[in-house]
């Protein structure tokens, strides 16, 4: 699944090829749409995993695009290379055709409609585009999620803060020496401050071209810390990495059990035990 540093790319890159363009054909979900012909696309802009195309008429287009999707650019006429069946979104324009293909989610929106910005207002900050203030990421966890949720369920929720998917996840913790096994209601306000500071860092420096680096100096040893390097040495101390499914909506996470160990840190104001622990049917669904 695209994260949020790969969207916000994204967005840059359809806008420089969209903005001020004239629709001149669209289809979505496989059905011609007149209504969005002739519209004028005004810009396109992302918050974490969403990507937003506004017309000149009140209206956009977001989309989702989940763990298949992808957007394809082609000039008219030239052969795409996914089967058109696939094809979630198609938009023409002078000289172009932008598709998406097997998104999670696309419609149109009113932008000023409720549905839209009670959107807006659910997912958090984007962390790509925002300076965390960890009073309100802070606000937001304590609101949504109980003590007893897993800090790998937290950093995924897209309600406390928007752009982090399962490699930045795996890859703050590790940073951070914060086991996925502890929960929020153990980790302290500096801890918490200090993994949405740290997430934030590393998609804002991977906004550039290349590919995804969480580590300085890789020396061609990779560029992340534990992301995909199951049963491999910790590239810190060398102890083999480990894996495992974890979570509400079991998603796989890598870390290293010694440079993340298990302990238990006090209980500060943050997440104390006067919260109602919430199980996981209460946040399930929130990670999108």
């Amino acid at each position: 699944m695209p994260e949020g540093d790969t969207v916000h790319k994204l967005a840059d890159v359809l806008g420089s090829t969209l903005s001020d363009q004239v629709i001149t054909a669209a289809q979505l979900h496989g059905k011609s749409r007149p209504d969005l012909v002739s519209r004028r696309v005004q810009q396109v802009t992302s918050k974490g995993k969403h990507l937003y195309i506004h017309l000149d008429d009140g209206r956009m287009l977001r989309s989702h695009l989940g763990m298949y999707g992808s957007w394809h650019g082609y000039r008219h006429g030239e052969s795409w290379r996914k089967p058109q069946g696939q094809a979630t979104l198609v938009l023409a324009v002078a000289g172009r055709v932008l598709v998406c293909f097997n998104a999670r989610e696309v419609e149109v929106m009113d932008a000023g409609g409720f549905r839209a910005s009670d959107q807006r207002l659910r997912l958090g900050p984007d962390l790509t585009r925002e300076t965390p203030e960890p009073g309100l990421l802070a606000r937001r966890a304590l609101e949504l999620l109980g003590p007893d949720t897993l800090v790998v369920d937290l950093l995924l929720d897209q309600r406390v803060a928007s752009g982090i998917g399962n490699v930045y996840k795996s890859e703050v913790l590790f940073l951070e020496g914060c086991s996925p096994t502890r929960r929020l209601g153990e980790i302290g306000s500096e801890l918490f401050a200090a993994l949405y500071r740290t997430a934030s860092g590393l998609l804002v420096n991977n906004l550039g071209g290349g590919p995804r680096v969480t580590r300085g100096n890789p020396g061609g040893r990779g560029g992340l810390w534990v992301y995909g390097r199951t049963r491999l040495p910790c590239l810190r101390c060398g102890t083999p990495i480990r894996h495992a499914r974890l979570g509400s909506n079991p998603r796989g996470t890598q870390w290293c059990p010694k440079c993340q160990p298990e302990r238990a840190v006090p209980r500060d104001s943050f997440g104390g035990s006067d919260q109602t622990a919430k199980g996981p049917g209460d946040h399930r669904g929130s990670t999108s």
